[in-house]
């Protein structure tokens, strides 16, 4: 059943979201992404202190496709 729908505004989208007003009969998003981070990565909160005198992140990444998204449906 057809909306009516009024003003719209988009602040932003990211490269993997899906942004649609309407009849819509399949949708999908696709995307894929790789993280290397050492020692004291992705810590959140307040009042944080974190020591570490040396942190090193070694990757050894022999794969060319490690999550291929063609064809995925």
């Amino acid at each position: 059943m057809p909306a009516k729908v009024g003003v719209v505004k988009v602040i932003s989208l990211s490269s993997s979201s899906i942004f649609n007003i309407g009849d819509v009969y399949y949708m999908a998003p696709q995307a894929a992404a790789k993280t290397f981070a050492g020692g004291g990565s992705f810590n959140t909160g307040d009042g944080i202190r974190i020591n570490i005198n040396r942190s090193e992140t070694f990757v050894n990444d022999s794969e060319n496709i490690d999550q291929p998204i063609v064809g995925n449906a």
